[in-house]
C-alpha cells in the first residue's frame, strides 16, 4: 500500500471562532483506496503559503511510500533543506500528514490508532476546558467577562457542575510581538483575584490552570507566580517565551507552582531542553511538534524527567482525536485539553466527546473520524488573516489589558 493522493481544506469555524480563524485539514488517500485525516496546527504563513507548503512535503518525502515508514518520513522532513533543527512550519506541515498515516494503519489492521502505540493505558481521560462567556451572550457581555473575577468564578461553577475537574483562564493580559514585559500592576492583582474567585467557586474539586502565553520576562513571571501560589493553581502555563530556556529555569526554580509549556515548540530535543530546565507539564501541539509519533517520544523522555503530558489543542477536531489516542498510551498522561463546540461536533463523525469531563478510549479503527466534505465546503475560509495573531500594541499600564480567550475577531 503506497500514499497516493492528498487533499487539503482551510475551514473557518463560525463566530466566535473558538479553536482560531481557521484549521487546517488533510486527507491524503492510498492506492488501495484507503483515507486518513490529519491537522496542521503549524501556520506562521498564510493559509494558501501553508497549504502550498504541506503540498510539496507530501510530494517530496511522502508520496509513493508505505504509510508504515513514519520513522523514515519524518527524518526525511526534519533533515529537509539540510536542517536537522526545528522548523514548525516544514515539521508542522509533516505533523498533519504524519497523523493521516496512522489513521490509514489503523483503518488498515481494524484497530483503533491507540492500540498501535503501546495499547490502552488509560481507558479514560481527564479533559480540562478553557472558561467561555455564555454562548449567544451580548457582546458587552462578553468584553466584560474577560476581566470580571466573579462572572468567571460563576462559568467556573458550572462547568464543575457538568463535571469538569479542571479549568483553565488566563487574566494576565494580551500576548504581544514585543516578547516578555513587565505587567502592569492591575494584571496582577486581576490574576490573583481571579485565583481567588474561581478557587472559591469551585473548591478542591477542581484545579485551575494559570495560562500565559509566555508573555513576561523572568522577573515578572516569578513577581506574578508569587502572587498566585497562595491559590494553589496547578500549573503555570508558558509563563516567558519559548525560546528563553535559562530563563525558564529561573521561573521553575524561583516557584511552587508547576511550570507547563510546549504549544510553540517543535520535536523532542526542544521538549528535552525545558525539561532539564525544570518544566514538568509538557502540552505538545501535535499539529505543530510533529505528529503522534514525536508525541509519543516527548511523553517518553517527559517521563523520565519525572513530568507529564497534557496535550494542547487550540485547533479543530482532527488534532482533537489525535491528542486522545495518544493520551490512551501514554501512562504519564496528565489530562488533555478539550474544546467543546457545535461545529467541532459537526464538522467530523465519530469525534470522541468529554461527557463528565472526561473522554473514554475511542473503539473505532484509526482515529475513529471522517470529515464531513459539506460541512468543510459550506465553511471554506477565504480571508487573509493568520490561524492566530499577536497584538503589536505593547502592554497598557495606564487603562489595563484584557485576553479575549483566542476568539478570532
Amino acid at each position: 500500500m503506497k500514499l497516493q493522493s492528498l487533499e487539503t481544506f482551510a475551514i473557518a469555524p463560525p463566530p466566535p471562532g473558538w479553536g482560531g480563524r481557521y484549521w487546517l485539514i488533510v486527507r491524503i488517500t492510498t492506492d488501495s483506496g484507503i483515507t486518513g485525516l490529519g491537522e496542521v496546527y503549524a501556520a506562521g504563513v498564510g493559509h494558501g503559503a501553508m497549504q502550498a507548503v504541506i503540498e510539496d512535503v507530501f510530494a517530496r518525502h511522502m508520496e509513493g511510500e508505505t504509510p508504515e515508514n513514519i520513522e523514515l518520513m519524518s527524518r526525511r522532513a526534519w533533515s529537509s533543506g539540510f536542517t536537522q533543527r526545528p522548523d514548525p512550519t516544514v515539521f508542522g506541515a509533516f505533523a498533519g500528514l504524519e497523523m493521516a498515516c496512522w489513521d490509514i494503519l489503523g483503518k488498515m489492521r481494524d484497530r483503533p490508532v491507540w492500540a498501535l502505540l503501546g495499547g490502552r493505558m488509560n481507558a479514560g481521560l481527564r479533559a480540562y476546558t478553557y472558561l467561555y462567556p455564555a454562548d449567544g451572550a451580548p457582546d458587552a457581555e462578553v468584553r466584560r467577562f474577560w476581566i470580571d473575577a466573579d462572572a468567571q468564578a460563576e462559568a467556573a461553577a458550572a462547568r464543575l457542575a457538568e463535571g469538569w475537574t479542571a479549568v483553565k483562564f488566563d487574566p494576565a493580559g494580551p500576548y504581544t510581538i514585543r516578547g516578555g514585559h513587565a505587567p502592569a500592576a492591575s494584571d496582577i492583582s486581576r490574576s490573583a483575584l481571579f485565583c481567588e474567585r474561581i478557587r472559591g467557586a469551585v473548591g478542591d474539586r477542581a484545579d485551575l490552570l494559570f495560562g500565559t502565553h509566555g508573555q513576561f520576562t523572568p522577573g515578572h513571571a516569578i513577581r506574578l507566580a508569587r502572587a498566585l501560589e497562595p491559590h494553589d493553581p496547578l500549573w503555570f502555563e508558558e509563563p516567558i517565551p519559548p525560546d528563553d530556556i535559562a530563563g525558564l529555569a529561573e521561573v521553575a526554580r524561583a516557584t511552587s507552582i508547576p511550570v507547563a509549556t510546549g504549544e510553540r515548540l517543535c520535536g523532542k530535543m526542544e521538549f528535552a531542553a525545558v525539561l532539564r530546565a525544570g518544566v514538568r507539564i509538557v502540552q505538545p501541539a501535535l499539529g505543530r511538534a510533529g505528529g503522534i509519533w514525536e508525541g509519543r517520544k516527548i511523553a517518553l523522555v517527559a517521563e523520565t524527567h519525572g513530568a507529564q503530558i497534557a496535550p494542547h489543542m487550540y485547533a479543530g477536531p482532527v488534532e482533537w482525536a489525535a491528542n486522545v489516542h495518544l493520551g490512551v498510551a501514554c501512562p504519564n498522561l496528565l489530562m488533555v485539553e478539550a474544546i467543546e463546540t457545535p461545529f467541532h461536533e459537526a464538522l467530523v463523525s465519530g469525534r470522541p466527546r468529554v461527557e463528565g469531563g472526561f473522554v473514554e478510549a475511542p473503539s473505532a479503527p484509526g482515529l475513529g473520524i471522517e470529515l464531513n466534505d459539506a460541512v468543510a465546503a459550506a465553511h471554506a475560509y477565504a480571508g487573509d488573516r493568520l490561524h492566530l495573531e499577536m497584538q503589536e500594541a505593547p502592554c497598557d499600564w495606564k487603562n489595563g489589558n484584557a485576553f479575549a480567550g483566542g476568539a478570532a475577531d
